[in-house]
């Protein structure tokens, strides 16, 4: 039944509506939703058997809420979601700044209206895009900012005393009556804030200025704090954690394919680069594979976290890398190659918290090394372990490839060369085509050169040929040529100390 159509306290009444409590609403939603089969919090990948479960436990049993994890992993997103679970529309005292229900008001706004107008009161209905308020936790977030202030100007113009309730100017949380709530990096907001949260979560009743009024405000509270914060910025002080029943802990995806469905979801790809770029999927699980060696590096804080934003921005940049080849080119269509991968340094350098070894390496060096581990890892997906093959009774199928650049040949892959010049670089190599068909002989030609350049990466992880980072590309050679020229490069350095 449709109630929106109803315009007075009266109709609202004779209707048969019930109100409930917010927390209630988001209960009963929830249970049809469930009862449905409807997955409902679309868009929120890798948290069906984990965060989702316990979320929806949490809003069954009515609680306020604490997500707790690391940077990008959704939180403000599951939170935001919830607000699909409210009802589209509730009815509220038309005037009212706290949005009162008709059939509970609580401010003195809401129930001296109904005193003089009885049923014909003016009723007015709010859209669930409406109920939901989200404040950042800054340091200079104040009391008034979060619950209110007596307003002197207020009581001047109204020739009220500080005694009367109207004299009040409510803040963010009144405001939210009936509402979600959402504070965000909890432990950011200063102790005696957090204080004054405790009477909203518990007693029901607003403190402003020593004038105490009991305002039972129906506010459902979520919570998001950064576990790094209880060290580096500030606490959730023991109260309030104790006052906030469920804590859910968020996580980061747990496989590349999860993390590759979030990169797409997110990632601001346009028509045009869709259509004109072939992305193949090993740059594509390559991407996500960085994040996945960020996670477990040594020179990384993992206190800190490596955000899903970092894959997001990485592939938005490998796209942009190929596309501004292909207009510096005049091509009208270009494939994305492992030489691009040097365009997600910039997203990667600027998503990772570094420890100490980590700085004396540079943000620059530690992302060419991350590269290299996602290379590494996927390597062995495709093609047999070059250690085993070298030590193998049986043919090595890399020994072609490594005794041509051990006569002293070199490679340059930039960025910069245009199709027919990426393939004839890669073809000069011998035997490095024939070894690529020999293991995937159905590929496409794009895809063939492609793991031609992937071949030589892996090879240069596994040590058995030498890879320099050029201005836009890559370098290989002859391992042991490599080594000789150790020394001579370090005597540069020194003379230029």
């Amino acid at each position: 039944m449709s109630y929106i159509n109803i315009k007075t306290l009266g109709e609202l009444k004779a209707s048969g509506y019930k109100s409930l409590p917010v927390k209630d609403e988001l209960r009963k939603n929830l249970i049809k939703q469930l009862q449905d089969k409807d997955a409902g919090f679309e868009g929120i990948l890798g948290y069906d058997e984990t965060v989702i479960p316990e979320l929806q436990t949490a809003i069954l049993s009515r609680h306020n809420i604490l997500l707790l994890g690391l940077r990008g992993q959704a939180k403000t997103r599951i939170a935001r979601l919830m607000v699909n679970l409210l009802d589209e529309y509730i009815p509220y005292v038309t005037g009212s700044e706290i949005f009162d229900d008709p059939l509970n008001p609580i401010s003195w706004y809401a129930k001296h209206e109904i005193l003089i107008h009885g049923d014909n009161t003016p009723v007015s209905w709010q859209h669930r895009s409406e109920r939901y308020t989200e404040k950042l936790a800054t340091p200079d977030v104040t009391v008034a900012d979060l619950i209110g202030d007596v307003d002197p100007i207020k009581a001047a113009t109204l020739k009220l005393t500080y005694n009367d309730e109207r004299v009040i100017h409510f803040g963010l949380i009144p405001r939210a009556h009936r509402s979600i709530f959402v504070i965000n990096e909890l432990p950011d907001l200063q102790a005696r804030i957090q204080v004054a949260l405790f009477n909203m979560l518990q007693e029901k009743d607003i403190q402003i200025r020593g004038f105490k009024l009991r305002l039972p405000l129906d506010v459902q509270f979520v919570f998001t704090a950064n576990p790094e914060d209880y060290t580096n910025r500030g606490s959730i002080v023991t109260p309030l954690k104790d006052r906030i029943e469920s804590q859910i802990l968020t996580h980061y995806p747990k496989t590349i394919a999860i993390s590759r469905k979030i990169t797409f979801q997110e990632a601001r790809i346009s028509p045009e680069q869709t259509q004109n770029i072939e992305a193949d999927g090993l740059v594509k699980d390559l991407v996500e594979q960085v994040a996945f060696e960020a996670r477990k590096s040594e020179y990384i804080d993992q206190k800190s976290g490596v955000s899903a934003r970092l894959t997001i921005s990485a592939y938005e940049n490998l796209i942009s890398t190929a596309e501004r080849r292909m207009l510096v080119n005049r091509e009208k269509s270009t494939v994305v190659r492992l030489s691009d991968l040097v365009g997600i340094i910039p997203a990667v350098t600027g998503k990772i918290e570094l420890v100490y070894e980590g700085e004396l390496e540079g943000p620059a060096k530690v992302a060419n090394t991350l590269i290299g581990k996602a290379v590494k890892a996927l390597f062995a997906r495709y093609f047999p372990d070059p250690e085993k093959a070298k030590k193998s009774k049986s043919a090595n199928p890399y020994l072609s490839i490594t005794e041509w650049f051990t006569e002293g040949n070199t490679l340059d892959i930039s960025d910069q060369l245009t199709a027919a010049q990426y393939k004839k670089e890669l073809m000069k190599v011998d035997g490095l085509y024939d070894m690529v068909k020999k293991f995937h002989p159905k590929l496409s030609a794009n895809q063939t050169l492609l793991l031609m350049e992937f071949v030589l990466h892996g090879l240069a992880e596994y040590s058995q040929l030498n890879k320099k980072f050029l201005d836009g590309g890559f370098g290989f050679s002859d391992m042991f040529d490599s080594l000789f020229n150790i020394d001579a490069e370090a005597d540069e350095e020194d003379d230029f100390r």
